[in-house]
């Protein structure tokens, strides 16, 4: 586990799969309230995705990172990010991260829209 809460392990191997925003969160046909939460709050969609990636790649060490756990596969963790979008509106991003132990890479595996 991380000691450091604003410190992300594994800095120089973070990992963000372009597929979570491609085939799920921007996907308005695999996940509809996601990619329409999205559209609405920051302007972001399948047609600007690389934005939103820069977007959360620029500003993840700028918030506290919260240890969530190990699911088996390595250390879990959760940033939750203030962005603002294409629209010029802000929202919080909820992202959650594994410090994967099989492939030595601090990955992304879900992102959405903050309540």
């Amino acid at each position: 586990m991380n000691d450091d809460a604003n410190t992300l392990p594994k800095l120089d191997k973070i990992r963000i799969p372009r597929e979570k925003f491609t085939q799920y969160a921007l996907n308005p046909q695999k996940d509809e309230h996601k990619a329409t939460a999205f559209f609405l709050a920051l302007g972001y969609d399948l047609d600007n995705y690389e934005k939103l990636i820069s977007n959360i790649t620029e500003n993840i060490t700028k918030f506290p990172i919260t240890y969530k756990g190990n699911n088996g596969y390595g250390n879990l963790y959760e940033i939750i990010l203030s962005l603002t979008g294409e629209n010029g509106k802000t929202a919080k991003v909820l992202t959650g991260w594994i410090d994967d132990s099989k492939n030595d890479e601090f990955r992304l595996t879900t992102v959405h829209i903050d309540k």
